[in-house]
């Protein structure tokens, strides 16, 4: 199935929906329209049974996301008496998702960009990727990106990152754990870690996911209460049955999704 806004392709295949950004000329720079149709296709996949994950990519080569685009017109805000910016708008999307999103970064990851990589709950990268900041080089700073790279990135390198604008490479973005993979081998690295995700209990990870991302900010008491209610319902999904007797089965187990 295919539904494709001009500047977003939206493409299913198989469980698996593509969100691919279709900028390449302006190296996928992000729109008001394009953070907009972005927001509204996680909110969409949420409700869709048969959808058990979310690829985010850029189209071509060159460039997973080189941010804001500068020269489409405002490019941080489109009415200032709105609280609510678009991007910060995405982030909460992406938080709220119960899907697990992956990013494929296909080539330069950088300000905006580094906020759709961040959002991401996975990503895989090809070795020519590039990571940066930039902002700091035309006046202003990546404020928004920080409420979802602060929890990823040690503190000294998010700070140099941020006051100089200067990029780091794949190599480095994976040492301090922005990235999950690099491969030059993009696709096939992004397939198996897919298919790790796809023959688990559909349940779990839309639960897990719920609990992994409302016990981050909790201190140790209140994780530990919250948790400690969640295993119980966890026990009560008919995924949980099913896994636990085709373990004793020595069978693979059929997922329902429930």
């Amino acid at each position: 199935m295919q539904d494709s806004p001009s500047e977003l392709l939206v493409e299913t295949r198989g469980p698996v929906l593509w969100l691919t950004l279709q900028r390449e000329a302006r190296r996928n720079a992000l729109t008001h329209g394009l953070l907009a149709a972005l927001d509204q296709a996680i909110d969409t996949a949420q409700s869709q049974a048969g959808i058990r994950a979310i690829v985010l990519t850029g189209a071509g080569q060159k460039a997973f996301c080189a941010g804001m685009d500068l020269q489409s017109g405002p490019a941080f805000t489109t009415n200032y008496a709105d609280p609510h910016g678009h991007l910060a708008q995405l982030l909460r999307r992406a938080r709220a998702s119960q899907l697990p999103l992956v990013a494929r970064v296909n080539g330069a990851c950088m300000a905006g960009g580094m906020g759709l990589l961040a959002m991401c709950d996975m990503a895989v990268a090809s070795p020519q990727a590039i990571f940066g900041l930039p902002e700091v080089k035309v006046g202003v700073f990546p404020a928004q990106v920080l409420s979802v790279l602060q929890p990823l990135i040690p503190r000294r390198i998010l700070n140099e990152m941020c006051l100089t604008g200067e990029p780091i490479n794949a190599a480095q973005a994976l040492e301090i754990g922005l990235l999950n993979y690099v491969d030059a081998d993009l696709d096939g690295r992004l397939d198996w870690l897919l298919q790790r995700l796809l023959d688990k209990s559909p349940a779990a990870i839309r639960r897990g996911l719920y609990t992994l991302k409302t016990v981050e900010p909790m201190p140790f008491e209140q994780a530990v209460a919250f948790t400690e209610s969640q295993i119980a319902l966890f026990a009560l999904t008919e995924d949980a049955r099913e896994g636990q007797k085709a373990f004793q089965e020595k069978r693979p187990p059929q997922w329902l999704g429930r």
